[in-house]
């Protein structure tokens, strides 16, 4: 054998040696703050609350079949006019 072929063996050996060493690391350690466990999770968002204008849009263009953008600019033309005192479109533009 020569000296090369023994080097290349005793580096490929190192690095599977190696290899397996940083595989078994440990696993970190568990927090042990209490005012955490007590507490509500905070990383959820909470639900978003819909107002009034925006359900009853919401049940407009669904009765109409809307979808997409379509949906969404009839939504969005139909809140503004809920929220400036005017009643709900009740024909959008029809294509």
């Amino acid at each position: 054998m020569t000296l090369a072929s023994r080097l290349a063996a005793v580096a490929l050996a190192s690095l599977l040696a190696t290899g397996t060493a940083f595989a078994q690391t440990a696993a970190p350690a568990a927090k042990t703050d209490t005012k955490t466990t007590t507490a509500a999770p905070t990383d959820k968002k909470a639900p978003k609350e819909h107002s009034a204008e925006s359900l009853e849009c919401s049940k407009q263009a669904d009765a109409k079949g809307l979808h997409g953008k379509e949906r969404k600019k009839f939504r969005s033309e139909c809140i503004k006019t809920a929220k400036t005192g005017m009643a709900a479109p009740a024909a959008a533009d029809k294509k």
